[in-house]
């Protein structure tokens, strides 16, 4: 299967459109389209999932004390946040890893930048049917994201066991067409990556994201693959906003919330903190190494 580069053609169909002019559509809350916040406002627009909308919860309440009134917008698109923050519509947006912020940047010539660290995300591959990859038939069908930068990581796990050889590049620019042998002739159905866990029934296994699969009621230990941290880097959690914002008394406020020890005392309780909290990373050192 051809590889698709998701970012170019889900967004060829959005055009320049605004998330004021795609609320109709359903994706985002109508309340929350609008200017940025002024004053003592902050307007985040925020992926609807539990690692996002509980520090969210937690962080917002932290601000109110503070003075701040942080207004969040819920959505479950990954093409809207990042429009959004560019054209000035919200302050910031709390949705995307690095490796993607970094290649939506890319596509779309837009030059948003990662705040700071929420969580890392790790990867794995998970399967309805079988319970290791050395039990995976020829022919098996697996899913991974579609999205240019997820796409290698779950041919990565399957060269590091053994089933894949890919020619040399990093993970996050790794894709079918490096690949170079595949000996069980394993099948990519290549899928939107908030839609992997709803189709992991229809394939032989598949790639999630560690916050889906506990979503889908998955853990690491069930998992027939699990990302090792040296792969991990490029898929850290980032709040991010425009250059302007960065450094400005809102993001600051946003950060000390964000990274508060409420929130690292939820993610340590969250299914037994599988997602980590590297809040002495640089999200801006590590977007120059990718």
């Amino acid at each position: 299967m051809q590889r698709r580069n998701f970012l170019k053609y889900a967004l060829a169909g959005a055009g320049a459109a605004s998330v004021s002019a795609l609320t109709g559509c359903g994706l985002v809350n109508p309340g929350g389209a609008g200017a940025a916040g002024g004053g003592k406002t902050i307007k985040i627009i925020v992926t609807e999932s539990a690692p996002y909308q509980e520090p969210t919860k937690i962080a917002q309440k932290l601000l109110a004390a503070k003075g701040w009134t942080l207004e969040p917008t819920y959505v479950t698109d990954i093409i809207q946040p990042n429009l959004a923050v560019a054209n000035g519509e919200f302050d910031a947006n709390f949705f995307q890893h690095n490796a993607y912020l970094k290649q939506f940047n890319q596509d779309k010539g837009l030059a948003n930048v990662g705040l700071f660290y929420v969580y890392s995300a790790p990867g794995g591959i998970w399967s309805d049917k079988y319970k290791s990859l050395a039990e995976l038939p020829d022919g098996a069908k697996i899913g991974i994201p579609v999205d240019p930068a997820n796409n290698g990581r779950a041919l990565f796990m399957l060269r590091d066991a053994g089933l894949l050889e890919l020619s040399e590049a990093t993970v996050v620019h790794t894709s079918q067409k490096n690949i170079t042998a595949n000996p069980k002739k394993l099948q990519f159905v290549e899928v939107d990556q908030q839609s992997l866990a709803k189709t992991l029934p229809d394939v032989d296994a598949g790639f999630l994201i560690a916050r889906m699969a506990a979503d889908a009621k998955h853990t690491k230990a069930d998992a027939l693959a699990f990302e090792p941290d040296a792969d991990q880097a490029p898929f850290r959690i980032v709040v991010a906003g425009r250059q302007d914002f960065a450094g400005s008394e809102k993001a600051a406020a946003l950060k000390e919330a964000y990274q508060s020890p409420e929130v690292k005392a939820w993610f340590a309780g969250y299914q037994d903190g599988i997602l980590p909290t590297p809040w002495d990373q640089d999200p801006a050192a590590d977007a120059a190494q990718l």
